[in-house]
């Protein structure tokens, strides 16, 4: 059950209520990252990808500053942030998910889920028609949800990874009429 309560009173931050497959519920609420969230987001990007797959510090504020990207966080009711999307418009008009963590601990509640619907609506309110993402081919769960998502892989991408994982390239239409 994935469920998210909007409430237009809280300002930028929204009330979000999900459960995973084994009913594990988390509330919390989602909110853009800012640059003021630069820190904590590196610091839970380095708890999500421990196998060295971690951006560096330099690459969030990067992409926190610049104006075609669609950052979203959400953070427990204790105010910890447990989840995070970045994406950027790139020149040709495609959405691209560049990043998506949850915390180890919030995990398989449907947080992923919560942020990829987020970042697709609001890539589609920009305009975008098309969102790509990469994954390592190794990582099962996060091919499984995106194409339950609607995403079909294209391409694979031989050693995409620093570690020497090959990737494959995900593509999915926001277009109505595809």
């Amino acid at each position: 059950m994935l469920k998210r309560i909007t409430d237009t009173s809280a300002g930028d931050a929204q009330p979000v209520q999900a459960a995973g497959r084994r009913l594990k519920t988390f509330k919390g609420t989602m909110s853009p990252i800012t640059l003021t969230d630069l820190n904590e987001c590196w610091q839970l990007d380095l708890r999500c990808f421990i196998d060295g797959e971690a951006y560096e510090r330099e690459t969030f504020r990067y992409l926190l500053s610049n104006t075609q990207t669609v950052a979203r966080q959400i953070r427990s009711e204790d105010g910890d942030m447990t989840a995070f999307v970045i994406g950027v418009i790139e020149p040709d008009g495609t959405g691209h998910i560049t990043t998506i963590g949850v915390a180890p601990e919030t995990r398989r509640r449907g947080l992923a889920r919560l942020l990829m619907h987020e970042i697709e609506r609001s890539f589609a309110a920009r305009g975008v028609r098309t969102v790509r993402l990469e994954v390592r081919v190794g990582n099962l769960a996060a091919q499984f949800l995106y194409e339950q998502l609607g995403y079909i892989i294209v391409q694979r991408m031989d050693r995409y990874y620093s570690n020497g994982d090959d990737g494959y390239l995900m593509v999915k239409s926001l277009d109505p009429c595809d």
